[in-house]
This record gives C-alpha cells, sequence and structure tokens, in this order.
C-alpha cells in the first residue's frame, strides 16, 4: 500500500486505498477516523483531561484499515431518532479503557454513550451521584438519564447510602436502556451492559 506523505494529527496514514470525501463532503469513516486520532493527542487532552494518556492500535492508525474494520462492525450504519449516527466507544467493552483498537471499540447509541460517560469534573468530592444538602442536613443521592433529565434519589446519613442509591438507580437504568437496543447492539456490548458495574469514581 502506497503511504501519504503526512500523518493526519501526527498519528495517522491515510494511505490512498479510500478515498476521504464523497461529493466533496468527509465521509463518515474518515470523520470518525480523524476525531478518534484527535483524542489521542496532547492538544486535545488539555481540554480534555478525562483523556489524557489515550492512544490507538497500530491497526486503527492506518485509515485502510479502520474503513475496512467499520464497514464489518454491528451498529456502525445505524442511527438514532433524531438522525444522528452511533458513537464509536472504546469504554464499555473495557471499563476504564484507553486504547482505541478493533478490539475493544464498537458502536453504540449516544443514548447508551451518554449513560457510560464518566464526569470527574463535576463529581467533586463525594462519590458520583451524591452531594451534601446543607438545608437537610443530609447526603443527597441525584442521578441524570439519557436525557439529562435529574431524578432525586432521597436523602441518607452517609455518602455510602447516598452511592448505593445511586448506584442501584443507575445500574437498572443502564440495563433497561441495553434491553431497548438488544436486537441493535453488538452481542459484546449488550453484555457488557448487563454486567455493568457503577463505582464511585465513574
Amino acid at each position: 500500500m502506497n503511504k501519504s506523505n503526512k500523518l493526519v494529527r501526527g498519528i495517522g496514514d491515510k494511505g490512498l486505498e479510500y478515498s476521504t470525501k464523497e461529493d466533496g463532503i468527509p465521509k463518515k469513516e474518515y470523520r470518525l477516523w480523524g476525531s478518534m486520532l484527535e483524542r489521542c493527542t496532547e492538544k486535545y487532552w488539555s481540554n480534555a483531561p478525562a483523556y489524557v494518556g489515550t492512544t490507538c492500535s497500530n491497526g486503527f492508525k492506518s485509515y485502510t484499515f479502520f474503513y475496512e474494520w467499520c464497514q464489518k462492525q454491528v451498529g456502525f450504519g445505524n442511527k438514532d431518532d433524531n438522525g444522528r449516527s452511533w458513537c464509536l466507544d472504546k469504554d464499555i467493552l473495557v471499563k476504564g479503557n484507553k486504547v482505541y483498537s478493533e478490539d475493544t471499540c464498537a458502536f453504540v447509541p449516544n443514548r447508551i454513550n451518554t449513560l457510560i460517560i464518566k464526569r470527574d469534573a463535576s463529581r467533586g468530592e463525594f462519590p458520583i451521584g451524591v452531594h451534601w444538602h446543607s438545608r437537610f442536613d443530609k447526603y443527597a443521592a441525584s442521578c441524570r438519564d439519557w436525557r439529562s433529565t435529574k431524578w432525586h434519589l432521597g436523602y441518607f446519613n452517609t455518602p455510602q447510602e447516598a452511592f448505593l442509591a445511586y448506584k442501584t438507580f443507575k445500574e437498572v437504568l443502564i440495563k433497561q436502556v441495553a434491553n431497548e437496543y438488544k436486537e441493535m447492539l453488538d452481542s459484546r456490548v449488550y453484555e457488557a451492559l448487563m454486567n455493568y458495574e457503577v463505582n464511585e469514581n465513574d
């Protein structure tokens, strides 16, 4: 395979096997590939600390390889009810994963991706889903669903009790959404969601 002279994002080889545009518009595969490579750069990390240390496999550094991989993936051509293409996800099959690769990535609807995203910046000093409510002198638990609707789960004497309420609610919510998409999801994704465990540092 002939190589292009310049690496995309300083990482990826565009090659000459597949075009990057169709009718002057970047192809979906190329947009996904470029965005994935960008998340693997220090420049991106400066504004998105959760991605610090993120890398990609040797296979994914090749646009040719990535393009062909996409064609074989369950969910690649799917769109949600709003016409939005499914997301390339690296965290569901391997929780906490920092490597975009052919073995760790899958396509999922934004609805699921939103449920799983870590929220380190907004968590604060308490476990995820927990905050101190000064008016009632208690720890409060709350959880947002995929619509960003906030559910109040009660007041508790300890942060651990509040987190347990959050954990229970969130895991049930994830299973409910997984079952709604069961027939459309990669079987590996469905299994991972049904076994997904929320922890305090999510």
